[in-house]
């Protein structure tokens, strides 16, 4: 129609801009920086998002990106190498890439090259230089290999006091539901600026002071800026913590927060509420372990106790005739036993008792000769004491003197005047020696 504007298609319009942005010599490989949202590997591409954000982080701009497998597979492993970390959303990247218009797919950037320095930056570089000093001393796994108690439950707290991130963790370890029971103390700290590594190295060392007091560390604060958390990029303080002797958990920050310290901690969890939540986890591991082990014991004596029954009752049917015939083979065994008694008198004692009936006769005889013996000894023996008795002495015509009763053999043993007594075998007289 006449004096109407002319329309195009909207494939005609697509396609001049596909030829604007080719004709553009900037467009066909420049360096961009920006911020990654949205990535996602598949079929070994890497489809992301790029963004800029102004002062407020408000999106001021947004532009699809991809990177091709054969591509990507080297970058990926160079971005780890590099900077410590996994090529991901929210990252702020320096990429090299081309500009292409699809009528169909809009606009897109296809990346070919990362540079890692600007996402590490100075402060990843020197703490990639920390780590692989930290490695060639031999020191950076030294914490992370000891052994955990079943269930720590003694827990030294190195914050600063006043922080929410360590009111967050008291609040969440006595809390639990399991009532699960902890002793812990606070050895305060300043957990920000350059005073940091200094002041949590020295509450460290007062825990070592006393570490049989003490199951492990827990080294907490929260979340803030990149800035914040530099202070814990030290080597001095990474050094103490790889060696110290009790294991140490690490909770410093947001989950996408990552410090030196994380590197050489027995533990790394993403908050001071994480860490809590994982010394309760160990608690109630162990707590489901014991309740597991007492249903089986459980279990095991109901078993055991109706298999008894069961066996019980068994016994309890048998026990009547068990006991009859029990009773019928000791009848058996008893009148066997007395027949064999009754054997053993006819062969060994009726003998024995006629060998007693002779000993008896002759032993009578014996005692009868004996006693004859015997008599005539005894009679010979009083005719013997009577020939020799003082009383047949004096009947023969002798005399017996005594001085005071005591009988005299010696003329020495009297003298003048002295009273002697003479006796007879019919008497005695009473003398006075006279000189």
């Amino acid at each position: 129609m006449s004096g109407e504007a002319r329309a195009y298609t909207l494939s005609q319009i697509t396609r001049r801009l596909a030829e604007v942005v080719a004709a553009d010599t900037l467009l066909r490989g420049a360096w961009l920086v920006a911020e990654t949202v949205d990535v996602r590997v598949s079929g070994g591409h890497c489809y992301l998002e790029l963004i800029e954000k102004d002062a407020a982080g408000r999106p001021v701009a947004r532009c699809r990106a991809t990177i091709w497998a054969n591509v990507f597979r080297g970058l990926a492993g160079q971005f780890y190498a590099a900077t410590g970390r996994q090529f991901g959303s929210d990252l702020k990247v320096m990429v090299y890439g081309a500009v292409n218009y699809s009528p169909v797919y809009g606009l897109s950037v296809n990346i070919s090259a990362i540079n890692p320095a600007y996402t590490m930056g100075d402060a990843m570089r020197m703490r990639n230089e920390m780590i692989k000093r930290l490695t060639a001393e031999g020191i950076i796994d030294l914490n992370r290999t000891l052994p955990w108690r079943l269930f720590p439950q003694r827990i030294a707290v190195i914050s600063a006091p006043n922080a929410a991130g360590y009111g967050d963790f008291i609040n969440q370890l006595y809390s639990n539901p399991m009532r699960l029971r902890f002793a812990t103390r606070l050895f305060p700290a300043v957990m920000q600026g350059e005073r940091t590594a200094p002041s949590v190295i020295t509450a460290l060392e007062r825990v070592a002071a006393e570490q049989e007091q003490w199951d492990c560390v827990v080294i907490i604060r929260g979340g803030g800026g990149t800035s914040d958390l530099a202070s814990f990029d030290n080597y001095d303080l990474a050094a103490n913590i790889a060696q110290f002797p009790l294991p140490v958990i690490i909770g410093i920050g947001h989950e996408r927060d990552i410090t030196l310290l994380d590197y050489v901690a027995n533990m790394r969890v993403k908050t001071p509420t994480a860490a809590a939540e994982w010394l309760i986890a160990r608690g109630a591991a162990l707590l489901g372990a014991l309740q597991a082990m007492g249903a089986a014991m459980l279990q095991a004596v109901t078993d055991r106790m109706a298999g008894c029954h069961r066996q019980l009752a068994f016994y309890s049917g048998q026990l009547p005739a068990l006991a009859g015939a029990v009773m019928a083979k000791t009848h058996k065994r008893l009148q066997a036993t007395e027949s064999a008694l009754t054997m053993l008198i006819d062969r060994r004692i009726m003998p024995a008792r006629s060998r007693l009936d002779a000993i008896e006769a002759q032993m009578a005889q014996a005692s009868v000769h004996a006693l004859q013996r015997e008599r005539q000894r005894l009679d010979a023996a009083a005719r013997l004491l009577d020939v020799l008795s003082p009383e047949a002495t004096l009947r023969r015509g002798y005399t017996i003197t005594r001085v005071g009763g005591h009988a005299v053999s010696s003329v020495g043993d009297v003298s003048a005047g002295c009273q002697i007594v003479t006796q007879f075998a019919d008497g005695e007289i009473k003398s006075t020696i006279s000189g």
